[in-house]
């Protein structure tokens, strides 16, 4: 059923008339033109549309936009501030902790969930949390040393 679903997007104040069984990851897409996460398997198991809903990771190809009336919805769009990229991204970049780019937003994202909850995560903590976001370049090692480098890990751990 078509209505209007509001909810906070990045920060703002957004509101979408589409079919209310359409997922968050197409009414991002095609209907407000914010094209980070990306389509991967449609069915949650690879990570490449993790957006943040509240403070969680949500895989977004398979939530139906009612359910994020009212929330907040945070996109890799809405990270970076005053024109800076987040320190997340920027350890990303600072890494090379990506090659074809394509699984890089959802990675950010669901590491982004992961230091909401845990500043300081082990080597352990974060490879558990990063285990089901899939990188079909085989980048693992370079995206758990940016996410150790953006909680200020890595430093602390080689002394």
């Amino acid at each position: 059923m078509e209505r209007a679903i509001s909810f906070t997007l990045n920060g703002k104040p957004a509101r979408v008339t589409v079919d209310d069984e359409r997922t968050l990851l197409w009414v991002l897409r095609a209907d407000l033109g914010l094209t980070g996460a990306k389509f991967g398997c449609g069915t949650a198991l690879c990570g490449a549309c993790t957006v943040i809903v509240g403070k969680e990771a949500v895989r977004s190809c398979t939530v139906p936009v009612k359910d994020i009336a009212g929330k907040h919805v945070l996109t890799i769009e809405g990270l970076s501030k005053n024109g800076q990229i987040h320190p997340l991204q920027a350890a990303f970049v600072k890494q090379s902790a990506l090659q074809c780019g394509y699984c890089t937003p959802g990675m950010i994202m669901q590491a982004y969930a992961l230091l909401l909850k845990n500043r300081r995560p082990t080597r352990a903590d974060i490879v558990r949390h990063m285990d089901n976001n899939l990188c079909r370049c085989g980048d693992y090692n370079r995206i758990v040393e940016a996410i150790q480098e953006a909680a200020g890990a890595t430093k602390a751990r080689a002394s």
